[in-house]
């Protein structure tokens, strides 16, 4: 949080909300990640290459960015590539209960006034909110 400014978060929140309209306008899809990355599978007709191209646009924006001299933001963790394994395996298991993921049910689902997306980002908010009391505060990781 060194380098937040409003005027960035909105301009980023407003790019996500435009994407995630294009995408719907265009295709009448939602940008959900998780559902995005796993059609990918799926080998629909005329279904792979619009996945394939959403997801190396998400990968190549920042670097794009990174390129055109905009500063980007130092990532490090303290974290064992073992706890790091297994939090990412019990992400993709959330996302597999929940039916979808935070791009899908908190960008998309809530734009779309939709009672589930509202009840999974609720939870996913919320569980959120506890894990980072019972890590920071409680035990002190």
């Amino acid at each position: 949080m060194e380098n937040f400014t409003p005027a960035s978060a909105a301009l980023g929140g407003l790019l996500i909300g435009l994407s995630a309209a294009l995408l719907w306008v265009a295709k009448g899809r939602i940008a959900g990640i998780s559902g995005i990355l796993g059609g990918l599978g799926a080998r629909r007709p005329g279904d792979v290459a619009w996945r394939a191209a959403f997801l190396v646009g998400l990968m190549a924006a920042p670097l794009l960015y990174g390129a055109a001299g905009g500063a980007l933001p130092h990532s490090a963790s303290s974290a064992s590539p073992a706890t790091l394994i297994v939090a990412g395996l019990l992400v993709g298991f959330g996302t597999r209960l929940g039916s979808g993921c935070t791009s899908g049910h908190g960008v998309c689902g809530l734009a779309r006034l939709s009672p589930r997306s509202l009840t999974a980002t609720g939870l996913f908010m919320s569980s959120a909110a506890a894990t980072v009391l019972v890590a920071r505060h409680l035990i002190g990781v």
